[in-house]
């Protein structure tokens, strides 16, 4: 028992390790200006890529793009990234996406991910709620191949939209994941 404890202590501590050597710590975190200019060109490469996307922005409440996350595991995993909430294509806000995770999971992988906030009600949720935890509050549908070639104006009945996008790195595995989504200030 306590050499699994060890085993499980030793793989958490080299999945902070990890991030922490590839995501900005809070002492340099990233400017706010550099921080909505990587959103936007993450904003326009998944716009480029997907015309499901492009309408989702037209008509969404607000966007929540984060451009940079960084997963990093084995066994125990965590990621971390920083994000830029858009209503009409400015600037209203900045979160932090923390998710931790356990089970079969080994490696490092950097990704990006928008949410389309469909709703005022959505919207409010997020600007209300003490961090967002992914899974309570409004329902989130994943955007994959699949539901994008059914998606169309006429068929958006969900609060919130998830593209995850521009993944480097390899991360392989499953496991358990909690994300939280919380106001930081820039």
């Amino acid at each position: 028992m306590y050499k699994h404890i060890r085993m499980m202590e030793t793989a958490f501590i080299l999945a902070i390790a990890a991030i922490t050597m590839m995501a900005p710590s809070p002492a340099v975190a990233e400017s706010a200006a550099h921080l909505q200019t990587e959103a936007a060109a993450a904003l326009s490469k998944l716009y480029a890529d997907s015309p499901q996307a492009r309408m989702l922005g037209e008509k969404a409440a607000a966007v929540l793009v984060f451009p940079n996350i960084v997963k990093a595991g084995f066994m125990v995993g965590a990621q971390y990234g920083e994000g830029v909430l858009l209503k009409k294509g400015r600037t209203v806000g900045y979160y932090s996406s923390v998710a931790g995770s356990y089970g079969l999971q080994a490696g490092v992988q950097g990704f990006a991910y928008t949410l389309f906030l469909m709703s005022d009600s959505a919207v409010k949720y997020l600007d209300k709620s003490d961090g967002w935890e992914i899974g309570v509050g409004p329902s989130i549908v994943v955007v994959d191949e699949g539901v994008a070639r059914t998606l169309t104006s006429t068929t958006l009945k969900d609060d919130v939209y998830a593209f995850i996008f521009d993944q480097k790195g390899l991360m392989a595995g499953l496991g358990i994941q909690g994300s939280k989504i919380t106001r930081i200030e820039k």
